[in-house]
């Protein structure tokens, strides 16, 4: 097997960018994700494991109303949404010209649809192969007509497969963004019945909960990485703050009993660290509203760390 420098080449710097918006959720505060990373000093954690480090600030865009449901599509701040995620999609297609690796700090999940629509078209004008690791309690992979809730956080997944909204499915060119086999769900524990369905149709490989209990993170992640090292593999992170088990990680808005403790979690990051891949990466769904102290925000920066090469021992890949 290759060394991870022969095949993945890592990103020597590192741009932070804030996403403050929570327009795709159902309630307030996670718009507040980014500065609370920031106080609990993400970019000096990166910058003490030798990253060079650019804090972009935070993107504007519209504000983020509970407004009544689209029309067309029934979702809720369907505009608003769109262009928060355009704003993504264009400054995380830039830092990757410019070779950097950019880190979204959000911000709710519908914000993905930009930042994970901006790396494929990357990848496809660079020739590389794509892979998603989206660690979350949720599937988002409703569309439209099946979303319970009508809040776009809900449905980036299938947008990103080329079911949803025509502005949403679009931004990176001609849908869908992701070919069937790009993407991996891993931390699963709640999903809408006709998701289920939705899975299935779309082929999706998905990790639930219980997988991860009957054979252990470490050989779920061996799975979901298994060929990241055979290509010009370009890896792309999403992490949703309730992948976390709430008794750890309580600051978000959509905590689900029974996900990954603090030793599991750390073991899926060092693990993504240890393939050589990542070059991008989302944290969202960051809500210090509800935290405690901002110990999430914490956690989730040691977690990052750990992400990044941080490890207890030296290791040789």
């Amino acid at each position: 097997m290759k060394a991870a420098s022969e095949s993945c080449p890592r990103s020597p710097s590192v741009s932070l960018i804030g996403a403050p918006s929570d327009a795709g959720a159902g309630g307030i505060g996670a718009c507040m994700g980014p500065d609370a990373l920031r106080v609990a000093q993400l970019g000096p954690a990166l910058e003490s494991l030798g990253i060079q480090v650019t804090d972009l600030g935070n993107l504007t865009g519209p504000p983020n109303p509970r407004g009544p449901r689209d029309k067309t599509y029934a979702l809720h701040n369907l505009a608003e949404c769109t262009r928060w995620s355009r704003a993504v999609f264009d400054t995380v297609l830039k830092e990757l010209a410019n070779e950097k690796l950019p880190l979204l700090l959000g911000g709710d999940h519908h914000l993905a649809l930009g930042s994970v629509s901006a790396v494929a078209r990357h990848c496809r004008e660079d020739g590389k192969h794509l892979r998603v690791l989206w660690l979350d309690a949720h599937a988002d992979c409703n569309t439209p007509e099946i979303s319970p809730s009508g809040n776009v956080h809900g449905i980036p997944v299938a947008c990103l497969h080329g079911l949803g909204p025509e502005q949403l499915i679009t931004m990176g060119g001609s849908p869908p963004a992701l070919a069937s086999g790009e993407l991996k769900l891993i931390g699963l524990r709640s999903v809408d019945d006709a998701e289920k369905q939705m899975l299935h149709a779309l082929n999706i490989e998905a990790y639930d909960m219980r997988l991860i209990d009957e054979l252990g993170m470490y050989k779920v992640m061996r799975r979901a990485l298994r060929d990241v090292r055979q290509g010009n593999v370009h890896l792309h992170v999403s992490f949703d703050v309730d992948f976390l088990d709430p008794s750890i990680a309580p600051g978000t808005g959509t905590t689900v009993r029974g996900g990954p403790d603090y030793r599991e979690a750390q073991l899926c990051m060092e693990m993504i660290a240890e393939s050589g891949c990542l070059g991008s990466l989302d944290v969202v769904e960051l809500n210090p509203a509800l935290d405690a102290g901002n110990q999430t925000a914490e956690l989730v920066v040691e977690l990052i760390q750990s992400l990044f090469g941080k490890t207890t021992l030296l290791r040789s890949v």
